[in-house]
């Protein structure tokens, strides 16, 4: 079943990103374009109700930060997450992330009913990923994404939960949460956003230009104008001067940051070894990836000077079996190459395997800011030296 639905996942990709031809995919995209409109009014309709108030948004009482896109997927939201919750720390705030757990699995519903009745927790509070001391969850449980962040942030609590307004109550109340990071949140008006952090991919700004489900727009690119900042991810230091000009207009106040997800390091999968970039100069490897755009990770691997010999690519979020694994490494073995490489988002979705024909490492990457550094820092500035004065939350 699992096989099935991410072929049909990625059939309908090709589908919505024209790679595929015939009268069967024209006949489709002809029938998505149909459903593109109606999806348009729905969303339209409901902002509107929101922003009339007919809809009524809900107040924390804290800075509440949303960051999130206007398009599906591959923007690189999860390491700018990891890095505003970091600097928040560092400036005395008390952090949780909520987010909403895509593709996660709860615990089955006579565990929590147990738990219920036992009077262990409440079978309504939200997954507690970190605590803020301890991970709690499996990526499994938890989701790939907030697995991550709660991996690599010590100190800050992360909630997951569809139902974001009772989760940010909760980090309130039992973790003394004073800024509250919306994860993926744009979309997510049923919460007031004190500050509303989009991100826009350089390579793909408004994927490609069509709305849900006929292409990748979750709204259109006018609504741009709720941002308070945009993250220009994925540049590579060249003049980004046109899409900059697209996006003023539609949003000419925001402060815009450009920045790139910069390798950091690889990471021994089953050791933990940590080895510098310039191992993978002259080295003969194998990629293994399930994200959204995966040309972008083998294309980094390639220009750090890696011999890419053999990928393998999966839908987004896709949870790996041992067979699956074992299998790939096996023929990267039978080709006599040096390793195989994922991503971190891949590794806490890969299962542990004992005895390794080759060995596997994980790409550890960061945010860095290529241009727009001074609005970074007094944006974080603000964030945590006037911790008095709240920023007004602001409605739809």
């Amino acid at each position: 079943m699992r096989r099935w639905i991410e072929g049909l996942e990625s059939f309908a990709m090709d589908v919505i990103l024209d790679r595929r031809s015939g009268r069967r995919a024209g006949a489709l995209r002809w029938v998505l374009s149909g459903l593109s409109k109606v999806y348009l009014v729905i969303v339209q309709t409901r902002l509107a109700l929101y922003s009339a108030r007919i809809l009524r948004s809900h107040s924390h009482g804290c800075l509440v930060i949303s960051v999130g896109n206007l398009t599906v997927g591959g923007t690189g939201k999860t390491p700018v997450v990891e890095m505003l919750a970091k600097e928040l720390q560092k400036g005395g705030r008390r952090v949780a992330i909520l987010s909403r757990g895509y593709k996660s699995v709860p615990r089955p519903f006579f565990l929590r009913l147990l738990d219920k009745l036992t009077r262990r927790k409440s079978l309504f509070v939200p997954r507690v990923v970190s605590d803020g001391v301890s991970l709690l969850l499996d990526s499994r449980t938890a989701g790939d994404e907030p697995f991550m962040l709660a991996n690599n942030l010590r100190g800050v609590v992360v909630l997951v939960d569809r139902d974001r307004v009772k989760s940010g109550i909760y980090a309130i109340k039992e973790y003394g949460a004073d800024v509250l990071i919306l994860d993926d949140g744009f979309q997510y008006v049923r919460m007031r956003h004190s500050l509303e952090v989009v991100l826009i991919d350089r390579q793909s700004p408004f994927g490609n230009e069509h709305m849900l489900p006929r292409g990748t727009l979750r709204e259109p690119p006018r609504n741009l104008s709720r941002a308070t900042h945009i993250f220009l991810t994925k540049c590579d230091g060249g003049n980004n001067s046109e899409i900059i000009s697209r996006i003023r207009l539609h949003n000419r106040t925001a402060e815009i940051i450009e920045c790139t997800h910069h390798p950091k390091h690889l990471k021994n999968f089953s050791t933990g070894e940590v080895k510098p970039l310039e191992f993978l100069r002259g080295l003969k490897i194998g990629s293994l990836s399930g994200i959204a755009v995966p040309e972008s990770f083998e294309s980094a691997l390639r220009g750090l000077g890696a011999e890419l010999d053999l990928t393998q690519t999966y839908a987004d979020h896709h949870r790996y079996s041992v067979k699956e694994v074992d299998r790939f490494i096996r023929r990267c073995a039978r080709r006599n190459l040096d390793a195989v490489i994922t991503t971190e988002k891949d590794a806490v979705r890969i299962p542990r395997i004992m005895n390794l024909e080759i060995p596997v490492f994980y790409m550890r990457v960061e945010i860095e800011i290529l241009a727009g550094q001074e609005s970074w820092e007094r944006f974080v500035s603000r964030l945590t030296q006037q911790r008095e004065q709240l920023i007004p939350e602001r409605c739809y």
